[in-house]
C-alpha cells in the first residue's frame, strides 16, 4: 500500500516538473540579446566586408573602426581575413565597443564576429 502510494507522488511530482520545464522552453524562445531581427545593437560585422552595405545610421564605433581598417574581400580562412579581424578586433575594443562571437550564424548575421557599439562617444 505505502509503495503504492509512494509511487503515485513521485510520477505526479515527475509530471509537474515536466510541464513547468515546457512551459519555460516556450518562453526562452523569444528572441533577446543583439543577434535579433531587427539588430536592436545596431552590430557591425568584423572585419568589414567591401560586398556589406553601409548603413545610413551607422554607430559612431563602426564608422570608426571602417577609417582605421578599409573593408575587405578577403575570405575566412585566409591571411588577409586574419589580420583585419586583428585589426578591427582592436579597434572595436579602442573605441569603446564589445567584440561578440557569434557561434549560430544565420542569414540576418553572417558574420563570425561582430562590435556592439558602445556608449555614445562624447
Amino acid at each position: 500500500m505505502q509503495l503504492k502510494w509512494i509511487w503515485s507522488v513521485l510520477c505526479l511530482v515527475l509530471i509537474i516538473m515536466l510541464s513547468m520545464t515546457v512551459g519555460v522552453r516556450t518562453a526562452s524562445a523569444a528572441c533577446k540579446g543583439c543577434l535579433c531581427p531587427g539588430d536592436p545593437c545596431q552590430l557591425c560585422p568584423l572585419p568589414l566586408n567591401i560586398n556589406d552595405p553601409v548603413p545610413t545610421d551607422e554607430p559612431e564605433t563602426c564608422r570608426r573602426i571602417r577609417e582605421a581598417v578599409p573593408p575587405t574581400d578577403a575570405l575566412p580562412g585566409s591571411n588577409e581575413y586574419f589580420a583585419n579581424l586583428d585589426k578591427s578586433t582592436m579597434a572595436c575594443i579602442k573605441n569603446g565597443g564589445d567584440v561578440i562571437k557569434n557561434s549560430r550564424r544565420s542569414e540576418l548575421f553572417p558574420a563570425r564576429f561582430y562590435c556592439k557599439p558602445g556608449l555614445p562617444i562624447r
